[in-house]
């Protein structure tokens, strides 16, 4: 059985424990202070894109506990009992959530992903060929489960579509797609 070794953090990462470090004895996190409730009844399913970090709460008016932002790569929602479907159904259940808003964005790196890309990309990042075959094995289609979506707005209506019609999602939740442009933080209703 290989065993992974325990890495050492990288500059980056000790200086964001620094930082931490900092912030809590500075009590910097009173400001931010809210319950796990969603004060707007709002969950959005949106991109991991760097560029949505801060532009999304911003150029939606967003604060801290106002929404439950569930960020995945291109901001599907690609299988309906995946961990994005699972984490809907909590806030929509547990936390009260009763809108959905499913935001995609312009130039999206997920847009053109290719599987056998990847594999190649993996390979040269150190994944060993037999592990590869191992996930294969297992029942792994990477050119289906790594590839892009090719259009951003069709990508969104079948996440969309995927929500509303979920066996198991209550009848009252409401769900919109939107398309953000990376740029600018506009928002282009799709659905």
């Amino acid at each position: 059985m290989n065993q992974r070794r325990c890495i050492t953090a990288s500059s980056t990462v000790e200086d964001i424990l620094a930082h931490n470090r900092s912030f809590v004895e500075q009590r910097e996190f009173e400001r931010y202070a809210t319950d796990k409730y969603p004060d707007k009844k709002l969950a959005i399913v949106s991109c991991m894109d760097t560029r949505l970090t801060e532009l999304l709460a911003a150029a939606l008016g967003l604060k801290n506990g106002d929404a439950k932002i569930i960020k995945v790569a291109g901001g599907e929602v690609s299988h309906p009992f995946g961990s994005v479907m699972r984490s809907l159904l909590i806030a929509v259940c547990e936390l009260g959530v009763e809108d959905v808003m499913v935001v995609a964005h312009t130039n999206c790196g997920a847009q053109h992903m290719s599987g056998a890309s990847m594999v190649e990309n993996m390979k040269r990042l150190g994944v060993s060929p037999e592990r590869i075959e191992f996930a294969r094995h297992c029942g792994i289609d990477f050119d289906h489960w790594l590839a892009g979506f090719g259009d951003t707005e069709e990508a969104v209506r079948k996440s969309v579509d995927m929500v509303r019609k979920h066996p198991v999602m209550p009848p009252h939740v409401r769900v919109g797609g939107y398309v953000m442009d990376s740029k600018t933080g506009e928002l282009t209703a799709i659905c």
